[in-house]
Parts: structure tokens; C-alpha cells; sequence
């Protein structure tokens, strides 16, 4: 149902079984899918493309012009997909020229009140962003990535998949998968052993990722000893070798104690 109140552009794609609260903004270059949920007091420009299934909640601003001062409004995008939960007050801003051109977030998120995701961010599946949490132009977050609340990440980190930060950190290098991080700069923390468990890691899994992270980051060996010397636990762990590549990809380093 579309409330009589909401404005709907004409040149705007609605698919079925949509509900748009009063109040609401809905503009051009705008591609709604099935069985969304848009609340009152929402606004979505474009261009921007949202999949299906998904809830957003009052005064979301979604498909916005990014805050870079180099955006001269070229007609960049954000992609979003499915059974995303994005709650009051959150910002999703679109990409620029200067990347891909493109903000992409994956599904089955949750985005808490306040959240503010910037542009040219890419953002997998199944992520917790907590009240006020916060991640700056050119971020990506992998996959079960939870961000606690107020945590703030500096522009061109990368946060691997299942990794962890506690509330009010300052991200301001990359976060390996699998570990913790807390701290103003956040430092590593440990493991996040009970996001593995919960996600149905096997015992010898996690315990080939604890090793790997005693290896990392409590031998005093740099990055490149450190790949050398679990070469064989890369061979035959894949979490080992997710852990590891990432590390040796890492554009801005890793997080260090």
C-alpha cells in the first residue's frame, strides 16, 4: 500500500506488495523490489536499485549525494539487497567517479538508528552495525562483520569476514577475519571464537584460526614470516588461508597491539 501522503516520482519502479509510508520520498532513478517496507518520513533518491524484502524505518536518508567535496553530481549509484533491516535515522550515501562509481550493500543486514554509511562503501551480508556506528568513504565490510556501537572506521579500511569491533572503537587499519578489535586507535583483542561457534565453524577450524593468530600477531614475525611459517595450515585450513590472504592484501595494514 502507498500512503496517499507519500510522494512517488512518476519515473520511480515499484515493485508488488510495497508499502510506503506518508511522508515519504520517493524519487526518480529509483528501482524499488517486491515486499519492501518503507515507514513514514523516509527519503530514497537515485539512482538506486533496493532488492526485495527489505524494512525502513523513519527519517532514513537513503540513495543521498555523497559529503565528498570532489562530488560535482555525476550519476552514481547505490545497490542494495535483500531482507536488510534499516532503522531511524540511518544514511546511506551514494558512490563517486573517484571508485567504482557505485555504493553496494549485500543482505540480510541490520543497520541500528544513526548508522551512517558512506560513499563508495561495500558492505557483504549478514552485518550488525549498532546505534551510531559509523564507516567513512571507500570502506568495505565482509561478510558477518558486527561493528559495535558507535565505532567509527577511517576512509579505505577493510574489516574482514566474522571480525568483531567493540562499542566507541576507532578503527583505523585493516581488521583481519576472525578478530576482535577494541580501543581508540583499536588494537586486535583476540579471537572472535563465539561468532565462529555460533556460525557452525568446526573445533578444528577455530583452533587452526587461534594459532594463526598467535602466529600473527604474538611472535614478533612480520607478515611476510608469518605467511611463510603457516604455509602448510594455508594448504589445508580454508578460514586459515581467508585469514591470511587478506593480511597479505591488506592496503593499509592490519591492526597491531
Amino acid at each position: 500500500m502507498i500512503s496517499e501522503l507519500a510522494f512517488v516520482h512518476p519515473d520511480a519502479k515499484i515493485g508488488n506488495n510495497v508499502s510506503i509510508g506518508p511522508w515519504t520520498y520517493i524519487g526518480a532513478d529509483v528501482e524499488i523490489g517486491d515486499d519492501n517496507v518503507i515507514h513514514s518520513h523516509v527519503v530514497v533518491k537515485g539512482p538506486t536499485v533496493i532488492g526485495k524484502g527489505n524494512r525502513i524505518f523513519q527519517f532514513a536518508s537513503v540513495g543521498e549525494d555523497c559529503q565528498d567535496k570532489k562530488y560535482a553530481g555525476e550519476p552514481t549509484r547505490l545497490i542494495i539487497g535483500d531482507n536488510n533491516v534499516i532503522r531511524e535515522n540511518v544514511t546511506i550515501h551514494r558512490g563517486t567517479i573517484q571508485d567504482d562509481s557505485e555504493t553496494r550493500i549485500g543482505s540480510n543486514n541490520l543497520f541500528m538508528a544513526y548508522v551512517h554509511i558512506a560513499h563508495d562503501c561495500v558492505v557483504g551480508n549478514n552485518v550488525i552495525m549498532a546505534n551510531n556506528a559509523s564507516i567513512a568513504g571507500h570502506v568495505h565490510v565482509g561478510d558477518w562483520v558486527i561493528l559495535g556501537g558507535m565505532t567509527g572506521v577511517h576512509q579505505f579500511v577493510h574489516i574482514g569476514a566474522h571480525a568483531f569491533t567493540a562499542g566507541a572503537s576507532l578503527i583505523l587499519q585493516d581488521v583481519p577475519p576472525f578478530v576482535m578489535a577494541a580501543g581508540q586507535p583499536a588494537i586486535p583483542r583476540g579471537l572472535n571464537s563465539e561468532g565462529m561457534k555460533r556460525r557452525g565453524f568446526s573445533k578444528e577450524a577455530q583452533l587452526a584460526v587461534r594459532r594463526a593468530y598467535k602466529t600473527l600477531y604474538r611472535n614478533n614475525l612480520t607478515v611476510e614470516e608469518a605467511t611463510a611459517a603457516l604455509a602448510d595450515e594455508m594448504a589445508a585450513v580454508p578460514e586459515v588461508k581467508m585469514m591470511m590472504d587478506f593480511v597479505a592484501n591488506s592496503g593499509r595494514g592490519i591492526i597491531r597491539g
